[in-house]
């Protein structure tokens, strides 16, 4: 096999936010050793001096790549989001620039079910109320307002991974499970489907939030769905922080129509540890806010950190786009007779396909393996070459002449 375009040694990969060593671990299993961690998030300007000369990058939630972030990233192929989310992410500026954006979006799916029943049974029986009081001095001994979970209604509003998750755990603990989604979903278990949010609403004692983040979403759960949900009803939020209305949540906290509410994500979240988090739910004893700390045990930042870093080196060794959330998906294995592998990621205009065939035919080489995937707006070629190619051939220079091409990647 040729050597590498560009060894392994060389690839210069930059983690931010205290991403789990387990991605660390993989990286270096695999040969990437320059790799450089940084504990907190990078604001723009910084972050535009530090991607200069960075080739992959990892990030959680709070860094954001933007177009001038990623317009300064002159050697960045490949960006990893080690969460589940990619909103912080400018993905048409990636895709532009032929930049895949991979992420976990299932691995901390059982952390965030645990903290939403966690949750259920803390806000049913009252105890973070009574928890607050004992740190206060105060011994509120009594059963008034404390209910157990069995026998009630807990709804869903998404009934996706994380919300089919949240439904088999409270069944197993005896409450009856009703979800709604714009989807049609086959329930697990003995869970029933709702035909409208607003029936959700009127018949849970217990509203938890499974969505994405979309135009859809964004304010979805505002004074009039609130107003909508059973008197004394419950509300968790552990989806996206644009889905509630948070002014709208706590005007209905304080008229006493809900009993009370459990809120992990903000429209607003502090940058950092030092930034003072604001909020119109801040003192109350019947609110429980976590810091977006859902998804965030050590299990399964554990996961995330493999599974992400796995997609980052699966895409730099071989060029699989398998997770992509801005590109078109292409399952590669590494073709054993194959001694040259191209990738070129072009615009879908006609053509191409053709003029890259050319490239290789008239150098007199024969194409071992070529996939192809295309969208409605852009193409990704890989070409297996049964040769050593040459330097001299201006094989790399002649596929980026080509017109309508975004990237070409020679690989080995």
């Amino acid at each position: 096999m040729s050597k590498l375009s560009l060894p392994k040694e060389n690839i210069r990969i930059l983690l931010l936010e205290s991403i789990h060593p387990k991605a660390v671990e993989h990286l270096t299993a695999q040969g990437y050793t320059t790799i450089e961690q940084v504990s907190g998030a990078l604001d723009e300007a910084e972050l535009i001096e530090r991607i200069k000369d960075v080739h992959m990058v990892g990030i959680r939630s709070r860094t954001k790549l933007t177009e001038k972030v990623f317009a300064a990233a002159e050697k960045l192929f490949v960006v990893g989001c080690f969460c589940i989310g990619t909103n912080q992410v400018d993905l048409k500026a990636a895709k532009a620039r032929g930049i895949p954006v991979f992420n976990a979006p299932y691995s901390n799916t059982r952390s965030v079910a645990e903290m939403v029943i966690g949750q259920t049974v803390m806000l049913m029986r009252g105890t973070f109320a009574r928890a607050m009081a004992a740190h206060q001095g105060r011994w509120l001994k009594t059963a008034d307002g404390s209910h157990e979970v069995r026998g009630k209604t807990l709804g869903i509003v998404g009934y996706g991974h994380i919300g089919t998750q949240v439904s088999v755990l409270a069944e197993g603990m005896g409450m009856r499970v009703r979800y709604y989604d714009i989807e049609n979903k086959l329930p697990l278990g003995n869970a029933t489907p709702c035909a409208s949010l607003d029936e959700l609403l009127g018949c849970a004692d217990v509203v938890t939030l499974h969505v994405p983040g979309t135009e859809l979403t964004r304010g979805m759960i505002g004074a009039e769905r609130l107003a909508a949900m059973k008197p004394g009803g419950i509300l968790i939020n552990a989806a996206r922080g644009d889905v509630v209305d948070i002014d709208a949540l706590a005007a209905a906290l304080d008229s006493g129509h809900l009993k009370g509410a459990a809120v992990d994500v903000f429209p607003k979240e502090p940058g950092s540890a030092d930034e003072e988090f604001q909020s119109p739910l801040r003192g109350r004893d019947q609110v429980i806010l976590t810091p977006h700390v859902g998804g965030s045990t050590i299990e399964a930042q554990a996961n995330i950190g493999t599974e992400v870093a796995e997609k980052l080196t699966q895409y730099s060794d071989v060029g699989s786009t398998v997770g992509a959330v801005n590109m078109v998906e292409v399952s590669l294995p590494r073709t054993e007779g194959a001694q040259t592998r191209f990738m070129h990621l072009h615009r879908n205009v006609p053509g191409v396909l053709s003029q890259i065939n050319e490239v290789f035919s008239s150098r007199g080489l024969n194409i071992d393996a070529q996939y192809l995937r295309t969208d409605s707006d852009s193409g990704y070629v890989v070409v297996d070459v049964h040769a050593e190619v040459e330097a001299g051939q201006g094989i790399r220079r002649a596929l980026a002449a080509i017109d309508g091409t975004i990237r070409v990647r020679f690989l080995y």
